[in-house]
């Protein structure tokens, strides 16, 4: 492993760590797909690594494709660190796999969640279940909960009637780029090229441009209110989201070869699909009301004609409308759909891995999968599948405690984890945290930090 002290550097609502390294190496790989996993032997000899990239981690968290000190809510740029992480998560993957984790993993859900005719049913039992996965498109989600080709289509009629609403459209491109300007204002302090720095100007530019939309789209404003635009500047002839389309095209130009800005990037790509399906459209701030409804209309029309079931614009927007939010979510572990305990009742269960058990890093974890769970309920309701589906996230961690958190969001287990072997699992405490959702939590960890002193069993 390696040891190493660590300086961070503090920018705005950033951390920058620099790294002073000493003797021995940790080489990142994907453990949990590894044959040497299947050596009861290779528990015993990794747990000591798994132990140390917990402290060395115990205040980061990977969201969304990003890290974040837990502590003060900052993101983190540090491959070092992204790679540890990788590593880390690929253990604990291989740990919840093993048979004496599935074992209490089983007596766990049959005595506190399942029917106990389904004793066969145990989470994350099978290799393709305990594999990451980001959620960003429809297809994805109706892949995974089987929704057939007709259902589709309702789901994506529904989804297009509420999501391609203009100010969905314009809160979810501003979304995007208040995004880049964050990152792009930490960054400017540790050398930027100059391409980067001109993107800074191209977003200011594009977030004036849609705030001057915005006149005409507030929802929440009577129609005899909503006059011509006084301009609040000046854009000469009149404009088309042809000039944001170009804007955006700029901007991903000078950021591409800025790794630190990759997602942005990203998700600028995604969002050129909308811009290029209403390139064509005008947005003349000088007319009134009624010429501005349509305007905003043929945006509506054509983004929800154009935009297919497995777009990904689309699914950015849906993000948006549910969550106001435009990052793709991220599942550490992907379960699966199981039946429970009837003919009309199915179980969804999702993993979140943890690198500690504080209560900012539980309720983190709790919000993840209170969204990732949450879209796969959503869509299951827009296609009208048959029967009911329950919830149900675990979080695993390092060492924690035996107990039970009743919550108010999905019908989540979030699992604690590691060092087989806790012979009992004791309940310590039960208490209620909020949520909006209205659907229950159930947490469990159930697995103490025991290894060293206790032998592996089978």
């Amino acid at each position: 492993m390696r040891c190493r002290s660590l300086e961070l550097l503090y920018f705005g609502n950033h951390f920058i760590r620099i790294n002073k390294f000493a003797a021995f190496d940790l080489n990142s790989m994907f453990y949990h797909t590894s044959k040497d996993a299947l050596s009861l032997q290779w528990y015993q000899n990794e747990f000591p690594k798994v132990k140390e990239l917990t402290h060395l981690l115990a205040n980061v968290d990977a969201v969304n494709g990003r890290l974040i000190d837990v502590k003060s809510n900052s993101t983190l740029f540090d491959d070092d660190i992204e790679r540890d992480m990788c590593t880390f998560k690929s253990l604990v993957r291989g740990y919840v796999g093993s048979a004496f984790v599935q074992h209490k993993m089983k007596h766990v859900m049959t005595s506190f969640v399942l029917n106990a005719k389904h004793e066969s049913f145990t989470p994350f039992g099978k290799a393709n279940e305990r594999e990451p996965m980001v959620v960003d498109s429809l297809t994805k989600v109706s892949n995974f909960l089987s929704v057939s080709a007709q259902q589709r289509k309702l789901v994506r009629h529904k989804v297009c009637s509420q999501v391609t609403q203009h100010h969905i459209w314009t809160g979810a491109l501003k979304e995007v780029l208040n995004g880049f300007a964050v990152d792009l204002d930490c960054l400017s302090s540790r050398g930027l090229n100059n391409d980067a720095l001109l993107g800074g100007q191209i977003v200011h530019s594009c977030l004036n441009f849609l705030t001057e939309t915005g006149v005409f789209s507030d929802p929440g404003s009577s129609s005899w209110m909503k006059l011509s635009s006084s301009k609040m500047f000046d854009f000469g002839d009149p404009q088309k989201w042809e000039d944001v389309l170009v804007m955006f095209n700029d901007l991903i130009e000078c950021c591409k070869k800025e790794t630190r800005l990759k997602l942005h990037v990203a998700k600028a790509e995604i969002m050129k699909e909308g811009l290029l399906h209403i390139r064509d459209v005008s947005v003349d701030n000088s007319v009134g009301y009624k010429e501005a409804q349509h305007q905003e209309s043929l945006v509506r029309k054509k983004l929800s004609k154009m935009l297919g079931h497995s777009s990904r614009c689309l699914f950015t927007l849906l993000l948006y409308y549910l969550y106001g939010r435009v990052v793709d979510i991220e599942v550490d572990m992907c379960g699966g759909v199981y039946p429970n305990g009837s003919n009309d009742k199915f179980c969804l269960f999702m993993g979140r891995i943890l690198t500690s058990d504080s209560e900012k890093m539980v309720g983190r974890g709790v919000k993840q999968l209170d969204r990732a769970l949450g879209i796969f309920k959503f869509v299951w309701e827009m296609a009208e599948m048959k029967g009911h589906l329950d919830l149900q996230g675990h979080m695993w961690c390092v060492g924690a405690d035996s107990r039970i958190l009743s919550a108010s969001i999905g019908n989540c287990l979030v699992g604690g984890m590691l060092a087989p072997l806790a012979p009992k699992s004791n309940i310590i405490r039960e208490n209620h945290l909020q949520s909006g959702r209205g659907v229950r939590l159930l947490a469990i960890s159930y697995i103490s930090n025991t290894l060293g002193r206790n032998k592996l069993r089978e």
